[in-house]
């Protein structure tokens, strides 16, 4: 994370780019048992591979580790794993992951990341490409009914809408969060809710983002809202409304949630545990807040009304594994 001049947020985006592919071009050839995808269940940019990894069904031949919510400046840990260990990794950190790749590795230690197992080395973090990797690169390994959440026929749509909401959603609720100038945080602010406004309309006559089944686009803006209320809203100062405010934003994200692959990746105390105590700055008591009450997450949506097929061609996921489940709202 980093800032300019005028106290603007400006994220570090100098990833690790090696891909994992099919015909292994990087030297990274797809492989069941071989790579462990390293989440944190409070990271909106790990809920998308996390996602896409029970949306493809690819929990037997890709493994995951879970990182615990709280950390220091060095890194991630596996605090939440017996003896303070990633049970197949055997690393307490996930900088260990990233230093055995690169000893002097310059930048932030982010998740998601994808872990070459028997060199214990990080592969990639680059979040973007690695949902769109496990949708087409691990083909021959995914579920019977996997949809398909980057068609052809959609794609040039589904990368502008996405590139829309990274930049004033995703990215945008830590522009607000993390300005360190007023006019900053006013830039941020506008932008976010002009988005905001304008998904809020496009979602109001359609079921999805683009077209009528779940998208990539539709996986990116879902962990964002998921966050909204519980942490956004307040603590990243993004407050001018609620999503369960919004009527056809907080329908969408119900909706979603309710759909096999999505809710259940969500953990709402890690998720608050993380955002109130890891930054000092914004919260320095670390106090953190009971609520908000997230039962209404099941409540009904109505959006079947507008037609669409969350799958397409293909059904849902099964349910995740015992050692994956997370709470239920409440």
């Amino acid at each position: 994370m980093a800032g300019d001049g005028g106290g603007a947020f400006e994220r570090d985006r100098s990833y690790l780019t090696t891909r994992i592919t099919a015909d292994g071009r990087d030297g990274r050839p797809v492989e069941p048992g071989r790579y462990r995808l390293v989440i944190a269940r409070a990271c909106p940019w790990a809920n998308r591979a996390a996602i896409v990894r029970r949306l493809m069904g690819l929990e037997d031949v890709l493994s995951m580790g879970i990182a615990g919510p709280v950390h220091d400046e060095r890194s991630w840990s596996f605090h939440l794993d017996p003896g303070g260990r990633d049970p197949v990794l055997g690393i307490e950190r996930l900088q260990e992951a990233y230093f055995r790749r690169d000893p002097g590795y310059p930048h932030g230690i982010t998740v998601p990341a994808l872990v070459d197992v028997p060199t214990g080395e990080v592969v990639t973090n680059d979040f973007e490409r690695i949902t769109l990797d496990l949708g087409s690169q691990w083909t021959a390994h995914q579920r019977d009914g996997a949809p398909e959440l980057y068609p052809e026929k959609w794609r040039d749509e589904i990368d502008e809408i996405a590139r829309q909401v990274y930049e004033d959603v995703n990215d945008g609720v830590y522009k607000c969060g993390f300005a360190r100038g007023q006019a900053a945080y006013d830039s941020a602010y506008r932008k976010l809710w002009e988005r905001l406004d304008r998904l809020e309309e496009r979602l109001t006559g359609q079921r999805y983002l683009v077209g009528d089944t779940i998208t990539e686009a539709d996986v990116r803006l879902f962990p964002t809202l998921a966050r909204f209320d519980a942490v956004y809203h307040g603590h990243f100062k993004c407050n001018r409304q609620k999503l369960t405010e919004l009527p056809a934003l907080w329908g969408y994200a119900r909706d979603l949630f309710q759909t096999p692959g999505f809710g259940d990746t969500i953990d709402f105390e890690q998720i608050k545990q993380h955002y109130y105590v890891v930054h000092h700055d914004i919260n320095p008591t670390g106090i953190v807040p009971r609520g908000p009450a997230t039962g209404g997450w099941l409540s009904p949506h109505g959006r079947e009304a507008l037609g669409g097929r969350p799958f397409g061609d293909g059904t849902p996921p099964g349910p995740p594994p015992p050692s994956e489940r997370v709470p239920s709202p409440a």
